[in-house]
C-alpha cells in the first residue's frame, strides 16, 4: 500500500492482511509432518489421478507351447537332492528334444532333396543331436547344390566345356568331327562323298551328343546308279548301296549302315522333282528306318535332255537314266555339280540332307530308347 509523506515523497509500506481461514502453507508449517511423508491425500493415492483405475494387462493371443509332463516322483527326488532336471527348469527347456516338437518343412532343404531318405537323415540327426539339425540340413543343401550331376560345379564345367568347344569349332570347323566323335552310336555311310557324310554326322551328333560317322565308297550294278527314276527305283538303289558296302568292306552284320540316294519322280503330268531318300539299317536291333528330303522342282526340258542322252540299249533303263539331271543343271547354271540345288532354289543339297538326317536320327533315338 502506497502512502504520501509530508515532504511529498512517496513510500511503500507493507500492511499485513488477514485472510479468512488458514492457508495450506501455514497449516503445513504448523502441523508436525514427519520427514519423508507424502503430502498426497489418501483418497487420491488409492483411486489414482482423476479417480481412474490403473490399466489392466493386455490380452495375449499366443498360445503357450505344450510342455512335457513332469513326473512327481522325479520332481520330488530332484527337490530333495537339491538338483534340478532339464525338464523342470524353464530356462533349459529344448523344444527340439521334446516329443511335442513338430517336424515341419525346412526351407533350407531344396525341393530336389525332399525325398524320404533325406528326411530320415534329418530325423536321425535330430535324435542323436538335437542341436545338429540346422547344421546337417545346411550341409545337405550345400552338398546337393554344389556337388552331383546337377550341381553348380557340374553346370559351370559343362558350360565352360561347351563354350570352349564352340570356340574351337568356329576357328576350325573340321575339329567338330573329333570333338563329338565317340559314344555308343557308330554309323557307316554307304558313300565317300562329303556332301552325304558331313550332314549325317552333324545330325546324329546333334541328336545323340556323341556319334561316330564314317563313309565308305561303294558301287552298285543292279540299279541305275547315275539317275534312278521313281520311288521304287530310288529306295531299291539305297538298299543296294547298303548291301554292297557290307559285302565289299566285310562290315560286321551288327554294324549300322545308312545310305543316301537321290532320284527323279514325276508327280502329275510332266512335273518332275528331285528328291533324296535316307535309309538306316540296324540288324542288331532289327530296325529299318527311311525318310525323304525336300522335293526340288526340275524343268521338264532338262529331264527330256537326260532321256535323250541315255542310250536305248542301256541295260538298266527300266530303273533310270545313265545321265544325271544334276550334270545338265550344273552346265546350264554354270555351277559345280553338287551346288545346282543352291543355285536354283537358294537351299543347298547338304541342308536338305541335314534336315532329313535329323528326322531320321530322332526316329532312331525313339526306337532304341535308353539303350544308347
Amino acid at each position: 500500500m502506497m502512502q504520501d509523506d509530508t515532504n511529498g515523497e512517496s513510500s511503500f509500506e507493507f500492511v499485513e492482511r488477514k485472510i479468512e481461514g488458514i492457508s495450506l502453507v501455514d497449516n503445513a508449517m504448523r502441523q508436525e509432518v514427519p520427514l519423508g511423508a507424502s503430502l498426497i491425500p489418501p483418497s487420491m493415492a488409492t483411486q489414482g489421478l482423476g479417480g481412474v483405475e490403473p490399466p489392466s494387462a493386455l490380452p495375449s493371443f499366443i498360445e503357450p507351447s505344450p510342455r512335457p509332463s513332469i513326473d512327481n516322483t522325479t520332481a520330488a527326488t530332484s527337490a530333495t537332492s537339491g538338483t534340478s532336471t532339464a525338464s523342470s527348469d524353464p530356462s533349459s527347456y529344448n523344444p527340439a528334444a521334446s516329443a511335442f516338437y513338430p517336424k515341419t518343412f525346412s526351407p533350407v532343404i531344396p525341393a530336389s532333396k525332399g525325398s524320404d531318405a533325406s528326411l530320415s537323415t534329418v530325423d536321425s540327426n535330430l535324435e542323436t543331436d538335437p542341436n545338429a539339425g540346422v547344421s546337417s540340413q545346411l550341409l545337405g543343401w550345400v552338398k546337393g547344390a554344389v556337388g552331383g550331376s546337377a550341381g553348380i560345379l557340374s553346370r559351370v564345367t559343362e558350360k565352360a566345356k561347351s563354350s570352349m568347344n564352340s570356340m574351337i569349332t568356329t576357328l576350325d570347323p573340321q575339329m567338330k568331327e573329333f570333338i563329338y566323335s565317340g559314344g555308343a552310336v557308330d554309323i557307316v555311310v554307304a558313300s565317300d562323298k562329303e556332301i552325304k557324310i558331313s550332314p549325317v554326322r552333324e545330325a546324329f551328333q546333334s541328336v545323340f551328343g556323341k556319334a561316330t560317322v564314317t563313309g565308305l565308297q561303294v558301287n552298285t550294278s543292279t540299279v541305275a546308279a547315275a539317275q534312278p527314276v521313281g520311288f521304287a527305283a530310288g529306295v531299291k538303289a539305297a538298299e543296294e548301296r547298303i548291301s554292297a558296302v557290307r559285302s565289299a568292306h566285310n562290315i560286321p552284320p551288327e554294324q549300322t549302315v545308312l545310305a543316301v540316294e537321290n532320284f527323279l519322280v514325276e508327280i502329275g503330268e510332266n512335273k518332275w522333282f528331285d528328291v533324296g531318300v535316307l535309309i538306316l539299317s540296324d540288324p542288331a536291333r532289327e530296325i529299318t528306318l527311311e525318310t525323304f528330303t525336300q522335293l526340288t522342282p526340275v524343268p521338264a526340258a532338262v529331264v527330256s535332255l537326260a532321256q535323250e542322252d541315255t542310250p536305248a540299249e542301256y541295260p538298266l533303263r527300266w530303273s533310270g537314266l545313265s545321265v544325271t539331271v544334276g550334270s545338265i543343271m550344273a552346265n546350264n547354271l554354270q555351277v559345280p555339280h553338287s551346288e545346282w540345288h543352291q543355285a536354283l532354289t537358294g537351299v543347298s543339297r547338304r541342308e536338305m540332307i541335314l534336315l532329313a538326317a535329323k528326322i531320321l536320327a530322332g526316329l532312331y533315338k525313339s526306337s532304341v530308347g535308353p539303350i544308347l
